[in-house]
């Protein structure tokens, strides 16, 4: 597949991978219980959200974030999911056609992190998991604070390193961005609300935290 819409030959070729391995990589994290972490990390930090807001699933893979926003908010959203593999954002339309709760919230878009086919401040709150790890960090966060609303919300959940980390980037061929790196960029365009540590006896906890912020 050619990918016309990626700004970066790394992304180029992240995303004709992940249109190769998207059964696996969807089978991996239906049996690591990442689903049920995001679950009980939902049901104790709400989305910051309200009635009507707009969500961004940014590097949406096969739906993980984007089902587990379905599942934690109670009341009508409107969610993006948007991937760099077609392959992805069609494994995402299917979890979630087969999923309980408002399917109708859920809009699907094939397109570039690096070049969001948005407008400034179109998202109320913007989540993304395993997608900044495959390009310059600071690029990344620049894009994802152009598209998000002053006093929006980015919720990313970085690759902390660990022996986990580095068996899953050999794997998934990216590579994390140090914790300190992640903070630094960060404050440039956000204040960080919350950064939350999974526990330890969670899969999702040996690879990555959670982090909360707010644009300044």
């Amino acid at each position: 597949m050619e990918y016309v819409l990626t700004a970066t030959k790394t992304e180029a070729r992240a995303g004709s991978y992940y249109d190769k391995i998207w059964r696996l990589y969807d089978l991996t994290f239906k049996l690591n219980g990442y689903g049920r972490s995001l679950d009980q990390y939902f049901a104790s930090h709400p989305p910051p959200v309200s009635r009507g807001s707009s969500i961004l699933d940014a590097g949406c893979g096969t739906g993980l974030l984007t089902l587990a926003l379905l599942r934690a908010v109670n009341f009508p959203v409107s969610i993006t999911s948007l991937d760099l593999s077609a392959s992805s954002v069609t494994a995402t339309r299917k979890a979630v056609a087969q999923s309980e709760g408002r399917r109708s919230d859920v809009n699907f878009m094939q397109g570039n992190v690096l070049s969001l086919p948005f407008a400034d401040n179109s998202f109320d709150f913007v989540v993304t998991s395993g997608a900044l790890e495959y390009m310059p960090l600071e690029d990344g966060l620049n894009e994802l604070a152009r598209v998000i609303t002053p006093r929006g919300h980015l919720l990313h959940l970085p690759v902390r390193p660990s022996l986990t980390s580095t068996m899953l980037e050999i794997g998934f061929r990216f590579k994390h961005h140090s914790p300190r790196d992640v903070m630094q960029k960060t404050a440039h365009h956000f204040k960080v609300v919350d950064h939350f540590k999974f526990p330890p006896l969670q899969a999702i906890g040996w690879s990555k935290t959670a982090l909360l912020a707010q644009k300044i």
